[in-house]
């Protein structure tokens, strides 16, 4: 049974995820994209997996560079969220204007304020059909404020989740 693509993607569009803001740094410069498709894999070593279409602009430098940080976006940063996904149109190096950048381990930009972020070095990239699945090894985590809500992406729109600690 083959399920019709618009089907498919209105059923995931179901499936809150939390924004991700994916980067990348290195001698093929800097890249990024915003993602939902991003898990754990395992703890031993810490690993990442997240998903990239093949065709997204920041897929060359990050093959290259074989490093990508998963900034996870505080509900504050949404704007960042939007330039990242492409909505405003700006370059790639302009969409690093939306926020204010560090580096840790891998040189990978790491976006301060969020709410935290994973530097990895790419261990391995799959092609499965339209996308890339690339699994990162963590060299390093920033914590952000525990006091800050996440961003997550539920009906094609982006939504503050959890409370502040009290």
């Amino acid at each position: 049974m083959t399920i019709p693509r618009q089907e498919f993607r209105d059923a995931m569009a179901r499936l809150g995820a939390a924004v991700n803001i994916i980067t990348t740094g290195g001698p093929a410069g800097r890249g990024g994209f915003t993602a939902s498709a991003v898990c754990s894999v395992t703890d031993e070593p810490p690993t990442l997996l997240l998903c990239m279409n093949r065709g997204a602009t920041a897929a060359p430098a990050m093959k290259a560079n074989g490093t990508v940080c998963v900034n996870v976006v505080a509900a504050a940063q949404k704007e960042a969220a939007m330039v990242f996904a492409g909505v405003t149109k700006c370059s790639m190096e302009e969409r690093f204007d939306a926020g204010t950048w560090m580096t840790l381990a891998t040189g990978a930009p790491v976006l301060q304020g969020a709410v935290a972020s994973f530097d990895c070095r790419i261990a391995e990239i799959i092609e499965k059909g339209t996308h890339l699945v690339v699994f990162g090894e963590v060299q390093a985590i920033r914590l952000g404020d525990p006091n800050d809500h996440g961003l997550i992406y539920f009906g094609r729109d982006y939504h503050p989740v959890g409370m502040p600690a009290a």
